[in-house]
């Protein structure tokens, strides 16, 4: 099984990163393919509205001048997405909802096609304003027929300068218990994935 986790934050690094990182060790170690890719600092756009993937349906945004396209493609492949995002101003950062707000609208002109995958999200925060960030990514997750798996606490570590996330003893744990609880659902779903309603 593939999991690929999408890093919004354009800090080389940082706390997302590593977050992210450790679920995704955690899903090596059970067996799974996994990849990490980094959306913040691309200068992905947002949607532009112009319904054309309804039109051509061919699971592609017909915007294609910066890297989207290439981003979907893997989402599409995944088993399981983890979207991570610093939190800006109490909420996502640019690039991770310019990708959220396209790829939830291709999917859904394309037959709901994330519908069945697993989705989790993962945010890194200084303070305040996480769990607003964290409903932001689970909305896209909620609205596109995904299911998303419990833990221990929600997917939050706490830093600001880099590494600090590391001394969040609490927030590593969850994440490798994220990384667990992915896989088991995984596993268990997977035999059925195919079958998982659309249209």
């Amino acid at each position: 099984m593939y999991a690929l986790a999408v890093n919004g934050s354009p800090r080389k690094g940082g706390n997302t990163e590593l977050l992210l990182k450790e679920v995704l060790s955690e899903l090596d170690n059970c067996g799974w393919e996994t990849e990490l890719v980094k959306v913040g600092g691309t200068a992905i756009r947002g949607c532009i509205a112009c319904q054309k993937c309804f039109e051509n349906k061919d699971n592609q945004c017909s915007v294609k001048k910066d890297k989207f396209n290439d981003y979907f493609a893997k989402m599409l492949r995944a088993d399981a997405i983890i979207l991570g995002s610093p939190t800006y101003f109490a909420a996502v950062s640019a690039d991770l909802k310019a990708l959220i707000e396209r790829a939830g609208y291709v999917a859904y002109a394309n037959d709901h096609a994330f519908s069945g995958k697993i989705g989790a999200a993962v945010v890194a925060v200084r303070r305040g304003g996480a769990t607003h960030a964290y409903d932001t990514i689970n909305h896209m997750f909620q609205m596109s027929r995904m299911i998303l798996p419990g833990s221990t606490y929600w997917n939050m570590g706490i830093g600001h300068n880099k590494e600090e996330v590391l001394g969040d003893d609490e927030g590593m744990a969850n994440m490798r218990h994220l990384g667990k609880s992915i896989d088991w659902l995984g596993k268990s779903i997977q035999p059925n994935m195919s079958s998982y309603p659309k249209g």
